[in-house]
């Protein structure tokens, strides 16, 4: 089979030194053999483009990529917000660092679509929080976003949709939209003064999710920086991420929400507070363990009552979903990407300014049916 003689391996040895790996590694993952490999780096004998491809699909770059001439310019290959994240975790894997490429590029195509159809879109124009503390900047922020006093996440994500903010959703299936259950990233935030995006990690409850999505809500607006997260960062009690969390609980659980809790119903027992707090988290769509740091932050709860619940919560197993139906294939484009970024795909598909099989690429690859589905939803939605 023929080779491919003019291969940068300059260029392939930049990408391995940026994802933190050994040309033994890129074998490996890119299913290659290190054979293979040796004799491209030590006696440039070539790739086919079948291989090469293999290369350039691991690291999330086109094959022409790895066929240019020079060294590679960082800050071309990576954006700002892209190399903000890799510098506050160094320790990401290659797998995270193509997902947060994948969403950076997601973004360019719903702008690119918007300038094409010549739309309007909602303008991401914050409120100025400058010299506010979180909480009152919280206060601030909720009146722009016009919440109502009845939530949930797509409530929440809705209204931050209307504000100019993209929110994505990890997959709960495996794919190249699903952030790996065992990693510790909860989500990130992506900061563009245009259009920014959040990402968030779909967890065994949406409650979870809707703190988190507020957590990256408030680096977005008190610090305008792009930041990413584990799940210990939202129990900080340092810096930014000790801002972000107040940020966060004071939005979900405004003062005045908490003078609908009826203290004198507060079990003794820890492992009764879920219960005790049943309608108000169903009300205001979040976790029970939010509401107690509400209450706990505005001496409503003693620190032993709150480290009792949470060492209680811990001893908890929940079982797992087992995969599940993917019946509703066509719905999970919106779950990802949200409705402000399928509605645009749709419309463009409309209008004919992208195909059938672009459209399929934009929405997690969906087939010709699905889209046909997906159509049929939001014309009914």
């Amino acid at each position: 089979m023929e080779r491919i003689g003019n291969i940068n391996v300059g260029r392939i040895l930049w990408c391995c030194a940026d994802f933190g790996i050994t040309p033994e590694d890129l074998a490996r993952e890119a299913h290659i053999s290190s054979a293979t490999l040796h004799a491209l780096f030590k006696e440039n004998k070539g790739l086919t483009f079948h291989q090469l491809k293999k290369v350039a699909d691991f690291f999330g770059r086109g094959v022409l990529f790895f066929l240019e001439e020079g060294e590679v310019e960082p800050a071309q290959v990576h954006t700002t917000a892209f190399r903000t994240l890799a510098n506050q975790k160094p320790e990401l894997t290659s797998r995270l660092r193509r997902f947060i490429e994948r969403v950076e590029h997601q973004r360019e195509v719903y702008l690119s679509l918007i300038e094409e159809m010549r739309e309007e879109r909602p303008e991401f124009d914050p409120p100025d929080v400058r010299g506010m503390t979180a909480t009152q900047a919280a206060i601030l922020v909720r009146r722009w976003l016009n919440l109502g006093d009845v939530n949930n996440f797509d409530t929440y994500r809705v209204a931050l949709e209307a504000k100019g903010i993209l929110v994505f959703r990890s997959n709960g299936y495996q794919g190249q939209w699903q952030i790996a259950k065992e990693s510790p990233i909860i989500g990130f935030t992506l900061y563009d003064a245009k259009c920014p995006v959040i990402v968030v990690k779909k967890q065994p409850w949406e409650t979870q999710q809707s703190f988190t999505l507020m957590h990256e809500l408030g680096h977005l607006i008190l610090h305008k920086n792009s930041s990413i997260d584990e799940e210990h960062d939202l129990y900080s009690h340092k810096g930014m991420e000790s801002e972000a969390n107040a940020f966060a609980g004071s939005l979900l659980v405004p003062l005045s929400y908490l003078h609908h809790i009826n203290l004198a119903e507060k079990p003794n027992d820890v492992s009764q507070f879920d219960a005790w707090l049943e309608r108000h988290r169903k009300r205001w769509g979040i976790s029970p363990e939010v509401i107690l740091r509400r209450l706990l932050d505005n001496d409503r709860l003693t620190q032993a009552e709150y480290n009792s619940y949470r060492d209680w919560r811990a001893q908890q197993v929940y079982p797992e979903a087992e995969g599940g139906s993917r019946q509703y294939r066509h719905r999970e484009p919106t779950h990802i990407f949200g409705e402000s970024f399928v509605r645009t795909v749709l419309d463009s598909l409309n209008n004919k300014h992208i195909t059938l099989t672009k459209a399929s690429k934009y929405l997690d690859g969906i087939n010709l049916t699905d889209i046909r589905l997906l159509k049929e939803h939001h014309a009914r939605h």
